[in-house]
């Protein structure tokens, strides 16, 4: 099995980073939409929506995105983006409050094997951030740049006194990007498919699923309970 996070060979600047923070403070920061996932402070500002908009928070796998016009203020973040040669989804700041917790959860179609890598570039962060992946700690610093398999079981705990932010890129996998997971350690041939999940992975899986009712669900569904 591939690792649950790992750390890209590039970081960013982190006064660059917190400059362009500064552009976006004065947006509006829309609370998360799964009420249920989280206690606290939990808001979004997108970069690149659904809709074009910079309140559309929303992120679905294989959906049409385009820019919102607070891209076209963020010269550094479009350069960030640019650093990633492939194709990319919803593109977000995520802005967890101080004393805030994001439940544990699984996010669907969200692990490399899937096609798609979700990026996260802390802008803020310090040591009373807790994120775990797959029940591991996963030690992000501000201005490092890290891919985590959502697939998985993960939460995030903010002890701290100050928010906690990061840019979030969604990426479509391509030729470019496995010759970078490959040189970071990765089986590119690996099939999470493969892979049988434990009964509390699976319980969580099919509870995401079972929140949009859909005939492709339902059979995703049946295939996990007969397993």
């Amino acid at each position: 099995m591939n690792p649950s996070s790992s750390k890209l060979p590039i970081s960013f600047s982190i006064d660059k980073l917190q400059k362009e923070l500064a552009i976006c403070e004065n947006d509006l920061w829309t609370p998360h939409f799964n009420t249920g996932r989280y206690e606290g402070d939990w808001t979004s500002v997108s970069l690149r929506s659904q809709s074009g908009l910079i309140n559309d928070i929303t992120s679905f796998a294989n959906r049409e995105y385009k820019n919102t016009n607070l891209l076209d203020r963020c010269q550094y973040f479009r350069e960030i983006m640019d650093w990633f040669e492939c194709e990319k989804e919803a593109v977000r700041l995520l802005r967890l409050g101080p004393e805030s917790e994001i439940k544990e959860h699984v996010d669907n179609d969200t692990s490399y094997e899937d096609g798609f890598f979700r990026i996260h570039i802390p802008i803020i962060t310090n040591d009373e951030v807790f994120f775990y992946v797959d029940k591991k700690r996963v030690p992000m610093k501000t201005g490092e740049c890290w891919y985590a398999n959502f697939q998985l079981v993960h939460s995030v705990e903010n002890k701290s006194s100050e928010p906690r932010i990061h840019l979030t890129i969604d990426c479509i996998r391509n030729d470019w990007s496995d010759k970078l997971f490959a040189e970071m350690g990765f089986d590119i041939h690996y099939s999470s498919k493969k892979e049988q999940y434990s009964d509390e992975v699976k319980q969580q899986i099919i509870a995401e699923l079972s929140r949009n009712p859909s005939e492709i669900n339902a059979k995703v569904i049946a295939d996990l309970l007969a397993k």
